[in-house]
This record gives structure tokens, sequence and C-alpha cells, in this order.
């Protein structure tokens, strides 16, 4: 299937590591120059050099994202080597293991934060590329969410963060202006996925008896995602094949979670 997204300029926030480095290289695989930001420099530079091997261009920015100032940055640069964006990845999030088991013992910084890294500045970056995304009439916005901002379970601080970056897609979807001029917005929710030297995978690492038997117990297919799986669905909302697809949130959880 032909994506229809060759030669387009995306920026993947988050994009070094994890979900938004499969993200980036899966769009670089389709043909898209691919700029991505985050904070470490090292993995920023190795993720480059991977994006490029596709035979696109790619800029990596490394830039503390919860700054606004630092957001400006970013769009600076991004505009500066190209002129435009056509994609918005809102990746940089979590949060989701913050905190305090006890919910009132947990800090109001902690509610704070979580909000400001997923929700704040989800918006702040797609504020700032509305307007080049009108003038060339086609833009595609996409925002990793959470199965937890579509039901209940973990920490409430992180399901109220990931709902408001769902809200956000979706009524910036409802908005006629911006669909007459051809930008789609959309979230992607993953489940449970699996990344190296984050959360899960140091819990299987300590215990892989008790974890592989939590994965039979929770999950159908008895296995965690990975990257590239969430990549894969972000790679096509992104496409022109999938230009009807506005305002909706897509669980990419392999059956884990009992939403609708």
């Amino acid at each position: 299937m032909n994506l229809g997204i060759d030669g387009k300029y995306a920026l993947v926030t988050g994009g070094s590591h994890g979900i938004g480095r499969a993200i980036a290289l899966a769009l670089a695989q389709e043909g898209c120059n691919v700029a991505i930001c985050a904070r470490r420099e090292k993995q920023l530079q190795q993720t480059v050099a991977e994006i490029k091997t596709k035979g696109v261009d790619s800029l990596a920015i490394s830039a503390d994202v919860l700054n606004p100032k630092e957001i400006q940055k970013v769009m600076n640069l991004v505009i500066k080597r190209w002129g435009s964006l056509h994609i918005l990845i809102n990746n940089v999030g979590g949060g989701g293991r913050w905190g305090d088991e006890i919910i009132e013992k947990t800090p109001e910084k902690i509610w704070v934060d979580v909000y400001n890294k997923n929700a704040l500045t989800a918006m702040r970056f797609t504020m700032k590329v509305i307007p080049f995304m009108r003038k060339q009439k086609w833009g595609r916005v996409v925002t990793i969410t959470s199965i937890h901002g579509r039901e209940g379970g973990g920490f409430p601080w992180f399901n109220i963060a990931k709902a408001a970056q769902t809200a956000l897609m979706k009524n910036l979807a409802l908005n006629h202006r911006l669909a007459k001029d051809g930008i789609t917005f959309n979230s992607v929710a993953p489940g449970c996925i699996m990344i190296s030297d984050t959360g899960w995978d140091k819990e299987r690492k300590n215990n892989l008896k008790e974890f592989e038997r939590m994965l039979k117990q929770k999950f159908p297919l008895r296995r965690l995602g990975t990257p590239e799986e969430v990549a894969s669905v972000v790679t096509f909302v992104c496409s022109e094949q999938a230009s009807l697809l506005n305002g909706a949130s897509i669980l990419v959880d392999g059956g884990e979670s009992k939403c609708f």
C-alpha cells in the first residue's frame, strides 16, 4: 500500500527512544524526512543516524520540552530547516509510575508535572504547527495517549493527563475550519509496551517467573506489545489512506483494556 507521505516533513517529540524512536524510523521508511527532539544527546544522534540510512533528511534537537521556550526553539529549528511541517507526533509523556500508592500522600507537584508533561506539552506543540498545516492545506497530528486515557486504573494524575490529550485531539477534529484545511487530529492509545530500560523491562529482570505469571493472567495475547507495533498504526494514521480518520482514539493493546 502506498501511504502517500513520501517527501513529507515530520516531527516526533521524544523521538530518540522507545515508541517515539520506532515511529520516527517507520515514518522514515515511508519516505518522510523526520526531526526528533529529546533530552539525551547521545540517543538523539544514534537515532538520527538510523533515520538517515533510510535515505531521508533528519534533524536531532536536544530540548527539555517541559519548558515552553524550548518548544519554540524546536519549532524554530525545524522551520528554518524545512520551511514547514506536515506531520506532528506528540509522543512526549509519561509519569504513570510517579507518585505514591496512597493517593493523598502524593504531592500536588506530581499532579501538575504529569499534566504538564503530557497534556500541556501536546497542546503547545499542536498550536505551533497548526498555522503551517493550514497554509499548506494538509496536516496530520497524532498524539500518543494510553489505554488509561480511556478507562480507569493506574494513578489518577496519569489518567487525567491522558484523558486531556484525547479530549484535545477530539475537539480539534470537530473544528470545521481545521477540517476543511485538510488537517486531521487523532490519538493512538497503547497498552503495556515492552521498552528496554523502562519499568516493565526492570520488572521482568527482577522476577521473571512472577512477570510471566502476570502475562498469562492479565494479557489475552500473553505478551506485551512492541514499539514497532504501535509505530505501524501511527504511520497509517499519518497517511493519505487515513484521510477519513479524524477525532479517533485507536487502541493498540492486544485486547488488554476493558473499554470499547
